[in-house]
């Protein structure tokens, strides 16, 4: 259909829509009335990644059309834990771990959206609020009642662990409802009246758009974002050495500018439009870029990628660096560091970079010729590393200090 307000023409031509509950009502909600959203984190760890951009970068969206976003931290369902996609239980963390993770959490998303008391500033609210103080009997029956056992059966996060014999505890078999009752929750103490997630929680959304009708009788609509892969089917951040963090602490501004630039030819369009702020006009001029030229639209991706992560220094640092190394043949100052102190084996330092994820593999690397100590081919698998420029193919490259 063709959206009337700004914010879902905003997020249906930058690539955030899969699935919309009653679009034109939702699209007619938002063009009479401010409105208030909402994602949920669980705070599984002291970073987000780059897996959780597409949603912060609903959040900023959702700003960017005048309307108010929540960040929900899942103080309280992480005790719990989120079976959707999952083929295990997840590992049980302290309430301080929990809190402690919320803490650096929340620094990201003061890069991406403004905070305040404005009608379109951003608020954060962690569920552990009203969840913890929840009396479990009187919860069974006026929460659980809404819910039937046959249909909870039929949702993925709970079919696919039966189907593959794997575990599914009670205690997570709860998180559908927690949600739900999230939604319910978030809609009496802050008119919240949209709940947006990536595509596995649609069904948790519908739990909570129907709890919240049913319980309250008002109607509140959900979002959700398709699952975003790269042109190969890989899913999104996920790369040999592990998850791209997007806290520095976790992950170098340098690192994370050069999974940006190394995006397929494919993706550079899409990511972009979902990743950055740049005009769709600039967008489409860089995406009608040709050979070599499309380089431009890969440099324009990191800088604007890593600049509204780590400040515009940073982007400028990270792209001169870059260029340093690949083009004037130097050894540009951001580039990975390892001290060899002694002396270490070739291998060891492969993999202490991250640049193999095991010896085995470092090995077979060297075999292929792909390995290069101060440009020079590395052939004995056995040799100790020297000071110097460790690379690994055209793209992999690191600092041997004493």
């Amino acid at each position: 259909m063709t959206f009337q307000s700004s914010l879902l023409k905003l997020l249906d031509e930058r690539g955030y829509i899969h699935q919309v509950t009653d679009a034109a009502a939702l699209d007619a909600l938002a063009s009479r009335e401010t409105v208030t959203a909402y994602v949920g984190f669980d705070a599984t760890a002291p970073s987000l990644h780059v897996g959780h951009l597409v949603q912060i970068f609903l959040l900023r969206r959702l700003q960017q059309a005048g309307h108010k976003p929540i960040v929900l931290m899942g103080g309280g369902t992480t005790k719990v834990g989120d079976p959707s996609g999952k083929d295990e239980s997840r590992q049980l963390l302290s309430h301080e771990q929990i809190q402690a993770n919320i803490a650096g959490i929340r620094k990201v998303f003061e890069r991406f959206l403004t905070f305040g008391n404005g009608p379109s500033d951003a608020i954060m609210l962690d569920n552990d609020e009203w969840l913890s103080k929840l009396e479990y009997v009187p919860f069974l029956r006026d929460v659980g009642r809404h819910f039937t056992i046959n249909r909870m059966l039929t949702f993925d996060s709970v079919k696919l662990r039966l189907e593959r014999e794997q575990p599914l505890t009670f205690l997570e078999f709860n998180y559908m409802i927690l949600q739900a009752y999230d939604f319910l929750e978030l809609s009496r103490r802050a008119g919240c009246r949209l709940q947006m997630g990536g595509s596995d929680q649609w069904g948790n959304i519908v739990n909570g758009i129907e709890l919240t009708r049913r319980v309250d009788g008002t109607e509140v609509f959900g979002v959700t974002t398709p699952l975003i892969t790269t042109a190969d089917g890989a899913k999104m951040g996920k790369t040999a050495k592990g998850a791209v963090w997007l806290d520095e602490g976790h992950l170098r501004p340098y690192d994370y500018w050069q999974f940006w630039r190394n995006t397929q030819d494919a993706d550079v369009v899409r990511f972009l439009k979902l990743f950055t702020d740049l005009p769709l006009e600039e967008i489409e001029r860089l995406g009608g870029l040709e050979g070599q030229a499309i380089n431009e639209a890969k440099i324009a991706l990191a800088n604007a990628a890593t600049a509204m992560l780590h400040g515009d220094d940073a982007a400028r640092a990270a792209e001169e660096t870059a260029r340093e190394t690949f083009v004037a043949g130097g050894a540009g100052g951001n580039l990975p560091t390892l001290s060899v102190g002694d002396g270490i084996g070739i291998l060891s330092a492969l993999t202490a970079l991250g640049f193999c994820a095991s010896n085995g593999e470092a090995k077979r690397k060297i075999a292929e010729g792909a390995v290069r100590l101060n440009d020079e081919v590395v052939s004995d698998p056995a040799m100790i590393a020297e000071p110097g420029k460790l690379s690994l193919g055209k793209k992999k490259h690191g600092l041997l200090v004493a």
